[in-house]
């Protein structure tokens, strides 16, 4: 069977400063490529015409690649129809296990790996099962057939209004935060929200609050834009204020995960929220709320959001659709405060052409049209039962060898294991061995921070017997040694 995927010089790198001619080098990265599994039987190729004209080479460097490729069995020309992988070669599959590849192998790997679910117990990834595809397809089906000429055109880089003015809309119902659609800039998610935060309001060398633990992808954007992290310790009441003054007093920002701590899970006290709002407004400094997964409450209504109590304008709010929808929506939002509207507005049309419209407008219908709301409320009573199952299934496989943290919210859980000669690394490795992604506590701190234990999501653990298979198979792992 002939595969409609095509191959071309967007997968292929060409190093002309090397010995080996270019002809040669187009022929083994193709090989590497069947080889591998990433090119399969029956993969169409492009034409030697166009793959010169792509890679700026003579059309005879690429017909000369392709007959060495169709002499040895690789290739097989049909013609008019084309050239594709011979379909009689063996099926190789693209594997993450055997040896590592490098150079063009590996790069070929990243462009046509085949998209799989995510691994048992993936940490932020909502129950995908649980998803309305049909709703999701009937809205996103409207939108394309009343789809017009300018709907083809860039939108605002600022968003789409429609989706900014429902994404104001609920915040003010259900996350108590004041906004006007024209404070809500809508990014592509997480990091993009914190890259426009930093480019607008921080400069190179400036020193930011960030919790330890706390997110590992929140360092790598600050140092990516020049910012100097600054490690503050949590503990039950959130991240410790007072110890941030002794060692940053002048930052010029605090980046914060209010609702439902990340990694830790535990919720900022009344009093430490007043008191990060204080520091914020005598040292002129920004605080980001990052409210990934703030809906997500299982022990009463959602706690109201940090910005609701903001006096001085001092918070930025930044949320996400990736834990609430689905990440390859791959959408966030940051609701800047009413003095920065201006600032932001040019940031992003300085950075950025926007998201796409029409996934904006679909996600807006989902919204306005009440569908968002009653998916939050069948996910909360959804996950309070994935998280019993687990937990119970943990308990049932380790006994007293496990203490299970159950936080007030959240999408994930925290098991700590009696096993003191070994670390969470370690256990997490094996775990990792045996197809379940569990994730060390540890490695979400500094050398400073001493938890330990094993990070593990359960939005989509599916069932009872499904919980207790897992746990069945983490005990396995854990118990092998090497």
């Amino acid at each position: 069977m002939i595969r409609e995927k095509t191959f071309s010089a967007a997968h292929l790198e060409i190093d002309r400063t090397a010995l080996a001619p270019l002809y040669r080098q187009v022929y083994e990265r193709f090989r590497a490529a069947i080889e591998h599994g990433v090119l399969r039987p029956g993969d169409r190729v492009a034409s030697a015409r166009s793959l010169a004209s792509e890679l700026g080479v003579a059309r005879g460097t690429i017909e000369t690649a392709y007959t060495q490729l169709s002499g040895e069995g690789y290739f097989s020309p049909l013609g008019q129809a084309g050239t594709v992988v011979s379909p009689s070669l063996p099926v190789r599959r693209a594997s993450r296990r055997g040896p590592q590849r490098t150079g063009a192998a590996a790069f070929l790997g990243q462009a046509l790996a085949e998209p799989v679910p995510p691994p048992p117990l993936q940490l932020g990834i909502p129950a995908l099962d649980a998803f309305p595809r049909k709703l999701w397809a009937r809205l996103a089906a409207r939108r394309a057939r009343a789809m017009t000429a300018a709907d083809m055109f860039y939108g605002d880089p600022s968003g789409h209004p429609a989706l900014r003015a429902a994404i104001a809309a609920y915040l003010r119902v259900s996350r108590g935060v004041p906004c006007d659609p024209s404070q809500v800039f809508v990014t592509g998610g997480y990091r993009a929200s914190l890259a426009l935060i930093s480019r607008t309001l921080l400069a190179r060398d400036d020193r930011v609050w960030v919790e330890d633990p706390g997110y590992t992808p929140t360092h790598e954007v600050l140092r990516g834009a020049g910012q100097l992290p600054v490690p503050v310790p949590v503990d039950q009441e959130g991240m410790d204020v007072a110890r941030g003054m002794r060692k940053a007093a002048k930052a010029k920002m605090a980046i914060v995960t209010p609702s439902h701590q990340a990694p830790l899970g535990v919720s900022m006290s009344l009093a430490r929220r007043l008191q990060l709002l204080d520091w914020a407004s005598a040292a002129k400094a920004w605080i980001v709320e990052d409210d990934y997964d703030g809906e997500y409450r299982y022990a009463g209504p959602p706690l109201p959001a940090l910005k609701s109590l903001d006096g001085h304008d001092r918070v930025l709010y930044a949320g996400s659709f990736s834990k609430v929808l689905y990440p390859g929506l791959a959408l966030g939002y940051v609701v800047a405060p009413d003095s920065l509207r201006d600032a932001f507005a040019t940031a992003a049309a300085t950075w950025s052409n926007g998201s796409p419209q029409i996934t904006q407008a679909v996600v807006a219908d989902f919204m306005r049209e009440g569908h968002f709301s009653r998916h939050l409320k069948k996910m909360r009573l959804l996950y309070a039962r994935r998280r019993a199952m687990l937990a119970a299934a943990l308990r049932k496989s380790f006994g007293e060898d496990v203490r299970i943290d159950l936080q007030s919210g959240g999408m994930h859980l925290i098991a700590r294991f009696d096993r003191r000669s070994e670390s969470d690394e370690e256990l997490a490795r094996r775990a990792q061995l045996a197809g379940l992604n569990c994730q060390p506590l540890s490695r979400r701190g500094t050398k400073a921070f001493r938890g330990e234990g094993l990070l593990m999501g359960f939005t989509n653990v599916g069932s009872a017997v499904h919980a207790q298979q897992l746990a069945t198979e983490l005990r396995a792992a854990l118990d092998r040694r090497p």
